[in-house]
């Protein structure tokens, strides 16, 4: 029998609605011995069961549930099931129709709490990110194994939330070709080399595949400006898609490195590219002084807010950036401007950008949203797994 989490009386509401995470103040006690990451049944003040969690000592969301039926079986199989089913899910997207890379395990959404899997090539990458996808890390990179067939796993479980979760982080090849650390990907026909080891989060980022290919058809005959550029992906995607020139901005030189190499792999010109190293606030203001201007400006910032409570820091920066912006597009010009902080919802983004749209004395008008790629789905009764947003802003 598992042990059990109590709830306090009244605090039973969000599991009935099958929200997966529980936090510390709904726990009134446990019953039984319980070791970080083990299954809890998750019963009601009065002793009725309501789900299954992993158990969680050290973190502010002290469980995540496995399963809403009490009587399921958390176990390998469980594993099994639930990953085949992600891979199902992704098969009937079609994604391979333009991609040999996708995200085949969107934690929550897929039923798989603090497990995040992405699919480059033959190569999988892992992130166990919570207790229990650590407690049962061996059984999912065998399940992992089996529902793809790919010749390696590498694990990239070095995000900083898994110190949360009373962990350290943990990078390496977990199954398979210990050489499989830079993977080719194709995207709508463009080529790309992910770094698997040395990339952020798991190499690269695949939330932003339609939205790369939205720029790409929006791109010709303009001059381009892609700030936190990373490994070029939206630079190569305008230039690929007819733009007459691109400066690609990022502070990481180990990144713009691999960025040339993927505008290398592509059939373009290789000076179409300028890649500046550089603080991205500075050099936005930098060419704000010069008076330049261009016809498309994308900003793809790193996560700001992680959490709700870092959202008013977080909107300062955000209007700095979307000010400057707005400032150097030119009549007709449009801004792609994205946050992936779950912490700031779309609502409060769009208030955000409106507000430096008006500090900048600028009539902007949203005519486009964007959001993740379909293999990162939202479920329902989890809106916090919508962490990407983003708007196509037009300067008439």
């Amino acid at each position: 029998m598992n042990p059990a989490l109590v709830l306090k009386a009244g605090r039973e509401k969000s599991l009935r609605r099958h929200h997966p995470w529980i936090f510390s103040g709904a726990v009134e006690r446990i019953e039984g011995e319980a070791a970080s990451g083990d299954t809890l049944t998750v019963r009601s003040a009065d002793g009725k069961p309501l789900a299954l969690a992993a158990w969680s000592p050290k973190s502010q969301i002290r469980a995540r549930v496995w399963s809403f039926d009490p009587g399921a079986k958390i176990d390998a199989a469980f594993f099994r099931t639930r990953i085949a089913e992600a891979a199902a899910l992704r098969r009937t997207l079609e994604i391979d129709r333009h991609s040999n890379a996708l995200r085949l395990v969107h934690g929550e959404s897929d039923g798989l709490p603090g497990l995040v899997v992405d699919r480059y090539g033959d190569v999988l990458v892992a992130q166990f990110l919570s207790a229990g996808a650590e407690r049962w890390r061996e059984e999912i990179l065998d399940a992992l194994r089996e529902a793809s067939a790919c010749e390696a796993i590498y694990e990239r479980s070095d995000a900083e939330v898994r110190a949360l979760e009373g962990f350290g982080p943990r990078t390496g090849f977990a199954r398979g070709n210990q050489n499989a650390r830079r993977c080719a990907v194709i995207e709508y026909g463009m080529n790309f080399r992910v770094d698997v080891e040395r990339g952020q989060k798991t190499g690269f980022f695949l939330d932003q595949r339609e939205n790369r290919q939205r720029v790409r058809e929006l791109a010709a005959g303009r001059e381009v400006l892609d700030c936190f550029c990373y490994t070029g992906g939206f630079a190569i995607a305008a230039l690929s898609g007819g733009a007459h020139g691109v400066i690609a901005v990022d502070s990481s030189g180990a990144a713009l490195e691999v960025a040339r190499e993927n505008l290398a792999a592509n059939a373009l010109e290789p000076d179409a590219i300028e890649f500046v190293e550089a603080d991205v606030f500075a050099h936005l203001r930098a060419l704000r002084d010069r008076r330049a201007q261009f016809g498309l400006v994308v900003l793809d910032p790193p996560k700001f807010a992680p959490t709700a409570a870092q959202a008013r820091n977080a909107a300062r920066a955000y209007k700095d950036i979307n000010l400057l912006a707005l400032k150097l597009l030119a009549p007709g010009g449009l801004l792609a401007t994205f946050s992936c902080s779950g912490g700031v919802p779309m609502d409060l983004f769009q208030s955000i950008v409106a507000g430096a749209a008006l500090d900048a004395g600028v009539q902007a008008k949203i005519i486009e949203r964007f959001a993740a790629a379909a293999d990162h789905p939202v479920a329902l009764d989890f809106p916090e797994g919508e962490y990407l947003k983003g708007l196509l802003v037009l300067r008439p």
